[in-house]
């Protein structure tokens, strides 16, 4: 079955008429997962060279465009850069919504997908644990997302990567992991270390260290003994980690390190090229991070609880000191808009600059040229927000419409103007 969709908006005065062909097959169940047609959005306040302005916005082919095209009128909208995310690990509660309840890895990948999308978000890095805690978090299960993910890439809505969590002590699966890397084409490491956090569990918390266990699908005796081992490895580990540090210089992994401590861990991890700092836990491993010309994550959750949910240090707290570069989903979609308006309307960033910690920012951490802000040739992400009630109403990435919901679905549909489907 093919449409037609009669695309009739108003713009002052002016009244313009677009007539734009949809295709509904059988085989696809959504229109949306087509590139749009050439088309412009009007009427809306759009972020574009850090100015929210009235300003148009064009599309074709994918890309940000100029020229007539036919119209749609987001009167009562704003038109804000496509959000990047570049640490999410929500994924986890899509494929297994109970620990013991683990359902098909393309299910959850697309059911993950579909939450990313409707939050706004257009790039996104899955962040999967590659750890001596075994279980979901184990180099096999790491590769099985990693297989997964390549075969739902042709079906993706967002521009879903994958973050591999490296644990340091992992010192003989080196070349496992980085013949992984270089088979799915994996961008993008951050060094994690656990084993201390495990070591003081198991010696003054055993309860605790045996529910871990059990949440993990171990026995206490089990996971006891892979912390024996793991820490059996504690002086092979700065030699391993130069290894994989070369690795990926190689291959082009761009790669850091998760909970620094303080600034001495800092250092180390970036005199190995390790130049990203994800949650520092101090203000003292952020100064020093900032200092190195590290740029630091912090999760968005933090800045909407305003606090740290592991009881370290306030993201809000780190961006107020201009400490903190960009924000990151963590373990929730929401938090990443939300976090940008929490930081609006207490005053700490005008929108531009806040909208930049989940947009510009992550994109020119991870050298996405292409993408970040809506200017001519960039890449059409887009996230489309109710200006009165803040709701994301729509999505597009890269020129796809990815989530559609609310008003703005009757402005693209013509709505209440006349929609005309014949079948031909």
């Amino acid at each position: 079955m093919t449409g037609v969709l009669n695309l009739v908006s108003c713009h002052g005065n002016d009244t313009i008429f677009g007539y734009v062909r949809i295709s509904l097959t059988q085989s696809c169940v959504c229109p949306m997962s087509q590139l749009l047609p050439p088309l412009r959005l009007i009427g809306a306040q759009t972020l574009r060279d850090g100015v929210l302005a009235q300003r148009s916005v064009a599309i074709s082919g994918g890309r940000i465009t100029k020229g007539p095209l036919p119209a749609v009128d987001l009167s009562g909208y704003l038109i804000l850069p496509g959000i990047i995310d570049m640490h999410g690990d929500a994924f986890e509660r899509h494929v297994a919504p109970r620990r013991s309840a683990a359902f098909d890895l393309a299910a959850g990948l697309a059911s993950a997908d579909r939450d990313a999308a409707a939050n706004g978000v257009t790039t996104a890095w899955f962040a999967q644990s590659w750890s001596w805690e075994g279980s979901r978090r184990s180099p096999a299960h790491a590769t099985s997302v990693m297989e997964a993910l390549a075969l739902y890439r042709r079906r993706m809505l967002t521009d879903i990567r994958l973050q591999l969590r490296c644990e340091t002590h992992m010192v003989d699966s080196g070349p496992q992991m980085i013949a992984a890397i270089e088979r799915f084409g994996i961008d993008y490491v951050v060094f994690n270390n656990h084993l201390p956090d495990a070591v003081e569990m198991q010696r003054t918390r055993p309860a605790d260290f045996a529910i871990w266990a059990r949440e993990l699908g171990h026995s206490a005796e089990t996971l006891g003994a892979a912390v024996d081992a793991v820490s059996a490895a504690e002086k092979r580990v700065p030699r391993h980690l130069c290894d994989l540090a070369e690795a990926f210089d190689r291959l082009g992994v761009l790669y850091g390190s998760h909970d620094d401590p303080d600034g001495e861990t800092r250092e180390r991890f970036s005199m190995i090229g390790a130049r990203i700092a994800e949650f520092p836990t101090t203000r003292r491993a952020a100064a020093a991070a900032k200092a190195m010309n590290s740029p630091v994550l912090m999760g968005a959750p933090n800045v909407v609880r305003g606090k740290s949910q592991a009881g370290n240090i306030a993201a809000r707290d780190l961006i107020a000191e201009g400490l903190c570069d960009a924000l990151v989903s963590d373990y929730y979609y929401p938090a990443l808009a939300q976090a940008a308006w929490r930081l609006v309307d207490e005053g700490v960033l005008d929108l531009a600059r806040a909208w930049a910690m989940i947009s510009s920012k992550p994109a020119d951490i991870m050298r996405l040229a292409d993408r970040g802000v809506i200017a001519m040739g960039k890449r059409a992400d887009l996230t489309i927000v109710n200006a009165q009630t803040r709701a994301i109403e729509a999505t597009i990435c890269g020129g796809k419409m990815t989530y559609m919901a609310g008003g703005v679905a009757a402005r693209f549909f013509g709505m209440p103007q006349t929609l005309s489907l014949a079948a031909e």
